[in-house]
């Protein structure tokens, strides 16, 4: 958002606004008004909604209220529940790493790569490790895309293999050599423990120990995801929730040309 822009327009509705103390908004400004639900392990009876009444005060949430509570099953309670949040962030000083690409739409996208590179890119891409999950990696590969957002096969100016699930990075090196890879695509959809972690920080290593990292663009994608994460665990780029093939195949076509432009 720009940041003078939206402050007036909201201003313009509500002149208690401070950008420097924001707090949830429900019926005014400023009320801190907020619904949150989560389960506890006790059972459901008035001790439980005394414990998430507390538990919300300790959250930091004025007049706590239970509206809703339910058994899942013996022993645990789910419970949704509204309250008054008292903590403030300012906004003004928020500062989030992204990815420095501009979307492009696939023929300009493909407009771009034939132009100025003037030949196809090879992506290869993969859910590596134990991960079984292909909803993420064939959103931004498959012909079909996602969301009306084609993938990477549908463009003329991409050749695209895309592994599936369960992928190790031993063979997807291996393939990314045999192919002449510009570029490695890694999903990682739902993991436990920080697998995810473990298993691109392991391929980063495996790419560095055979002198491949600096040759490639590397790009991984997930709903735990961010481009902050990304790049602390070597990566060129990171992909999370809302972005699409579009966001990767215009990242890939710019980066790979600055890349070619440097070497010049």
């Amino acid at each position: 958002m720009s940041g003078g822009l939206y402050s007036t327009e909201v201003n313009d509705f509500d002149q208690t606004l401070d950008l420097k103390k924001i707090k949830p908004y429900g019926d005014t400004m400023n009320d801190g008004k907020t619904q949150i639900s989560f389960t506890l392990p006790v059972p459901d009876g008035e001790e439980g909604i005394e414990a998430a009444k507390q538990l919300m005060k300790k959250m930091g949430f004025e007049n706590p209220l239970v509206v809703f509570h339910k058994e899942l099953t013996k022993g645990f309670t789910f419970f949704n529940c509204y309250g008054s949040c008292t903590h403030t962030v300012d906004y003004t000083n928020i500062h989030v790493p992204k990815v420095e690409s501009t979307r492009w739409s696939m023929s300009e996208t493909d407009d771009f790569i034939r132009t100025h590179i003037g030949r196809k890119i090879v992506v290869v891409g993969a859910s590596t490790g134990t991960d079984a999950h292909t909803v993420g990696i064939d959103a931004i590969m498959n012909m079909k895309g996602f969301a009306g957002h084609y993938g990477l096969e549908r463009y003329d100016m991409f050749e695209t293999l895309n592994m599936g699930s369960q992928v190790p990075n031993e063979e997807f090196i291996a393939k990314a050599i045999e192919l002449g890879a510009d570029a490695l695509l890694v999903s990682q959809t739902v993991t436990q423990k920080d697998v995810h972690v473990k298993n691109l920080t392991e391929l980063v290593e495996m790419l560095e120990a055979e002198d491949l990292r600096s040759k490639l663009l590397l790009l991984c994608g997930g709903p735990r995801i961010s481009h902050e994460l990304a790049k602390e665990l070597g990566y060129d780029a990171g992909f999370g929730m809302n972005t699409y093939a579009d966001d990767v195949a215009s990242f890939i076509a710019q980066e790979l040309w600055n890349r070619l432009q440097n070497k010049e």
